[in-house]
């Protein structure tokens, strides 16, 4: 059973699976890698979310504030032995409750053209290709999204 857990960037499961998440981008970004993994540190990320098959952490995600109505989706990863099974999809949507429970308006994201199979995912989930926005502007391996959140009734903040 798919368990989902709020948590923050200090859980050890969340830190975990950045750890694999950074290797395969290292991997499929080659010499860009560096240049990602500056915007990329966790040290800051209060909404986190592990994902648990059967209590194993096989998948991750986070929001991080961008702007007051804008949250930035980060870290997105499942182990390689869970993909296809919809957890990334589970966790993505538990993201977007999330920080629509937070007052965001909406979520931007930037993924590469190197990661085909997250540009399916969003693509899927109804985020729209947006021109590349901040650090990522005028790089042309960088693929920008958003998707508009539905208003919140509650607010967690």
């Amino acid at each position: 059973m798919l368990q989902l857990t709020r948590t923050d960037s200090k859980n050890e499961d969340f830190i975990s699976l950045v750890r694999l998440l950074d290797a395969d981008l290292s991997e499929r970004d080659g010499e860009d890698h560096a240049f990602y993994a500056q915007f990329n540190k966790i040290d800051a990320i209060n909404t986190a979310i592990v994902a648990y098959q059967d209590g194993v952490p096989v998948g991750c995600g986070a929001v991080k504030k961008y702007s007051d109505e804008t949250g930035e989706v980060k870290r997105m990863y499942v182990q390689p032995a869970y993909r296809g099974q919809g957890v990334a999809t589970a966790v993505l949507k538990e993201l977007e409750l999330w920080a629509a429970e937070l007052g965001y308006a909406h979520l931007i994201l930037e993924t590469g053209k190197a990661q085909p199979e997250a540009i399916a995912l969003y693509t899927k989930c109804d985020y729209q290709t947006i021109p590349n926005y901040g650090q990522y502007e005028g790089v042309e391996n960088s693929v920008c999204m958003q998707k508009l959140l539905p208003v919140s009734t509650s607010s967690a903040v």
